[in-house]
């Protein structure tokens, strides 16, 4: 029975999850503007377009193309599907993808599964990859994917729980910064809440992007609790 209350926290694999995600985030902070992270923001970024193209897809539009550039942008060429749910889809969409690589990292078998469906997602990309920096990430990161799995399954090098919670940390903390940078403090013309509040004018594309942002720290909040209850 799930202990939702969470009492008697923290127990040993708690207190590892709680430490590993503040190491993390002190190290990630740390090299933030260093080319050691800047795979990893581009996954993040792989992670926004894939999640506007996954929106595009389930209210029955057409992926045309998915570009993402060494400058820590993108692009996704869509044509159809409901463009209200598409824009919002990218911020939220890789936020939900970090809790859920964090969550998976609570366990072995569903850290497998994770990285198994990251690495074919990259797969299928490569496919559509418009550009040859996304292009060369897919390549990179399902050759990055398979040796932490070798080394996993083969020698005593187990770390892909790790590298999968790492990612998930990145990934959840990159989209809340990105909000911040693209929808609050610069204020970019041509970002998704800049479109979103032409579309939903209740809100301009700061109130959007506050909204998102706020809803982007939930999710990862809801990540690290949610852990704790699987972990209890």
């Amino acid at each position: 029975m799930a202990n939702w209350e969470l009492k008697g926290c923290c127990n040993h694999n708690q207190d590892v999850f709680l430490i590993t995600i503040a190491v993390f985030t002190v190290v990630i902070l740390a090299l933030w503007r260093t080319i050691l992270l800047m795979p990893f923001k581009l996954i993040t970024v792989f992670l926004h377009e894939a999640s506007h193209a996954i929106a595009c897809k389930l209210t029955c539009g057409d992926v045309e193309g998915i570009q993402v550039h060494a400058n820590e942008g993108g692009l996704t060429q869509t044509r159809g599907g409901i463009y209200w749910v598409i824009l919002p889809a990218g911020y939220l969409g890789s936020s939900f993808w970090g809790m859920v690589l964090i969550l998976a990292s609570t366990n072995l078998i569903t850290a497998r599964i994770a990285a198994a469906c990251f690495a074919l997602a990259l797969l299928i990309v490569l496919f559509v990859a418009k550009n040859w920096t996304l292009r060369g990430l897919c390549v990179g990161f399902i050759i990055f994917l398979a040796v932490i799995w070798i080394l996993q399954e083969y020698t005593k090098v187990r770390i892909l729980r790790y590298v999968i919670l790492f990612i998930g940390v990145m990934n959840s903390l990159f989209s809340v910064y990105d909000i911040y940078d693209d929808l609050i403090s610069r204020r970019v013309n041509s970002s998704d809440a800049e479109k979103f509040a032409e579309l939903c004018p209740c809100c301009n594309g700061v109130g959007w992007g506050v909204i998102w942002g706020m809803i982007s720290f939930i999710f990862l909040c809801g990540a690290m609790y949610l852990g704790l209850v699987i972990l209890s």
